[in-house]
């Protein structure tokens, strides 16, 4: 099943059986609107706390990707999922409300495509017939644990990026109808020196490059293989970095349609979100929703999702400390034969 250094290849076609996409009320007024499942009209979804609506928001998700697949929850197997605050405590206490076999993963904004893959490799290896895998986050959490309460209402510079309110979940099975996942290439931890907490994009866009890169030579293939790739949260400046380093590197990004998911979710017209969206929910809802219904539209045939996270703490920024990055990819195939319940 391994193939090369880094990739894993699922030949017994684990399929993604359905996905769901929860946002706020902001997301649900940027350009993507019409493909989330659920668009809350109050960011505080009658919670006591930001916290505790990022929760709801992630349990919102879980329901309805279960509910769209057309099983029970008794009927999953295993869950996996992650989120960006302290001790994954959203994800932890969804899980607390789901009350499924939990497995709590920790790759900051690359956890959406963490998740997805580690789904796929239980269920390629019979290790279960329905795992749920899924994300979440919030603007105001965000703010509060890694720089300043909303309410402090501090300047960012133009790169600074806007954390998405949403959560994404989806259910993969041994066997239903909805596109395969073929591969997944998990990402290596790189660093290039970044200190600047508000420099999300520049911090990842080595390490998304460095993950495509091996997914390539790992499947000796190339970019025109898929008629998509999307990156999670760059924004404007990391995708940017990224169209730079694949041109150093002599890699035709140009060959296919390259994109990132943090800078299709806002309309920057309309939406003061600097150089565009970040945050676990990211990747996660334009995926499953947006993408997912293009594929299930038959207009995408090929996509590979490579999730990009900034391993930081707070803690360690404080103490002088660099911000580490990953990326981990997943490649989708939209399958003929599979799409017909094959």
């Amino acid at each position: 099943m391994q193939q090369g250094h880094q990739t894993w290849v699922f030949n017994n076609r684990p399929v993604i059986a359905s996905t769901a996409a929860v946002v706020g009320p902001f997301e649900g007024r940027g350009p993507l609107a019409n493909d989330f499942d659920l668009i809350h009209g109050d960011s505080t979804l009658n919670q006591e706390s930001w916290e505790k609506a990022e929760k709801v928001l992630f349990e919102d998700a879980a329901q309805l990707a279960i509910e769209q697949a057309g099983l029970l929850k008794e009927q999953i197997d295993f869950f996996i999922g992650g989120d960006l605050m302290n001790q994954i405590i959203s994800t932890s206490y969804a899980a607390r409300t789901l009350s499924i076999p939990y497995l709590g993963v920790f790759g900051a904004c690359s956890t959406s495509m963490e998740s997805l893959a580690l789904a796929a490799y239980l269920v390629n290896t019979r290790g279960g017939k329905n795992v749920l895998a899924g994300t979440c986050s919030h603007n105001s959490t965000a703010e509060k644990q890694f720089r300043y309460p909303t309410e402090y209402g501090s300047q960012k510079p133009p790169y600074a990026q806007y954390t998405v309110t949403g959560a994404g979940a989806a259910v993969v099975s041994s066997k239903g109808k909805g596109p395969v996942i073929t591969s997944a290439t998990m990402g290596r931890v790189i660093d290039m020196g970044i200190k600047d907490p508000f420099n999300m994009g520049a911090a990842m866009a080595p390490a998304a490059v460095d993950t495509i890169t091996a997914h390539f030579r790992d499947l000796r293939i190339g970019p025109e293989e898929y008629d998509m790739i999307v990156t999670g949260d760059l924004a404007q400046v990391g995708h940017g970095l990224a169209r730079d380093l694949f041109e150093k590197h002599g890699i035709p990004i140009h060959k296919t349609d390259f994109q990132d998911c943090g800078m299709m979710i806002y309309d920057y017209n309309t939406q003061m979100v600097q150089a565009g969206g970040s945050g676990c929910a990211c990747s996660a809802v334009v995926t499953y929703g947006h993408l997912m219904k293009r594929m299930n539209r038959g207009e995408i045939r090929k996509l590979l999702v490579v999730a990009t996270g900034a391993l930081m703490s707070p803690l360690a920024m404080q103490q002088g400390e660099s911000i580490p990055a990953i990326a981990h990819a997943v490649s989708i195939h939209y399958d003929d034969e599979t799409m017909k319940g094959g």
